[in-house]
């Protein structure tokens, strides 16, 4: 399984460091993406958080995450979205394909439309209490596992 991680506008280092993290726990991340606002890896409250994952972990900076989107399509991957819309699919009953990027957007305002509109399809976290969103970080940690589950 190849993953590429793409993250949309995320204002908090220490969440992306995180991200990190827990791509290279999981296995199987080919690439982080760090887009628009989201900070490049040299930003201390990142490595604060990553404890050295950023060495394991391939990552570029893009001025925009639609940037980002287009070297993806070129790849012929395809493009998930984390997000609570109408037609989202259940993360757990998704069958993840051998090779797909996913998108996890800005802490408070999500993924704009203009870039949910160019995934094959989103994904959402099923909320049982009364908050209705995640952090992002842990968010990812719960997607990437949850892709992964099946690798020895």
């Amino acid at each position: 399984m190849k993953i590429h991680v793409v993250l949309d506008n995320l204002r908090s280092a220490f969440n992306v460091g995180s991200i990190f993290r827990s791509s290279d726990g999981a296995g199987s991340v080919e690439k982080i993406y760090l887009c628009g606002m989201t900070t490049d890896t040299d930003n201390p409250k990142l490595e604060k958080t990553a404890l050295g994952a950023i060495e394991m972990i391939d990552s570029q900076h893009y001025d925009t995450t639609l940037e980002a989107i287009e070297e993806i399509e070129d790849q012929n991957i395809p493009i998930y979205a984390i997000e609570l819309t109408e037609d989202a699919k259940n993360f757990q009953k998704f069958e993840y394909p051998e090779k797909f990027a996913i998108i996890f957007g800005h802490e408070k305002s999500g993924i704009s439309k203009e870039i949910l509109d160019n995934c094959n399809d989103t994904l959402y976290i099923p909320m049982r209490g009364m908050k209705k969103s995640l952090n992002v970080a842990n968010t990812a940690s719960i997607i990437l596992y949850q892709a992964t589950r099946d690798i020895d």
